[in-house]
């Protein structure tokens, strides 16, 4: 089911955004419609981030609580992650 969405703006506000809708052969209503598909694309893909994310933090917890974690000094993850930098640095030629 569509629905409706109202609100106001000021009239040369309404009357410029029209010119420029028209300018792209489309209504002000096509453009309206156009956004907000694009904002609601945009919060599905942090939606399923943070899904994501939460998946990961849950697994991480998991696999603490089963005594399967390990733990790497500080030095040693800078160490470890300057290498995979390095490494992906030089992948793409950066």
């Amino acid at each position: 089911m569509d629905t409706r969405i109202q609100f106001r703006v000021d009239e040369e506000t309404k009357r410029l955004a029209q010119l420029m809708a028209e300018s792209q052969g489309r209504t002000l209503s096509d453009a309206y419609r156009e956004l907000t598909e694009e904002l609601a694309e945009q919060q599905r893909k942090v939606m399923a981030h943070d899904q994501w994310l939460s998946e990961q933090v849950n697994a991480a917890f998991e696999k603490l609580n089963a005594g399967n974690s390990e733990f790497i000094p500080h030095e040693d993850a800078k160490t470890q992650m300057e290498a995979r930098k390095m490494k992906i640095r030089n992948k793409t030629g950066k």
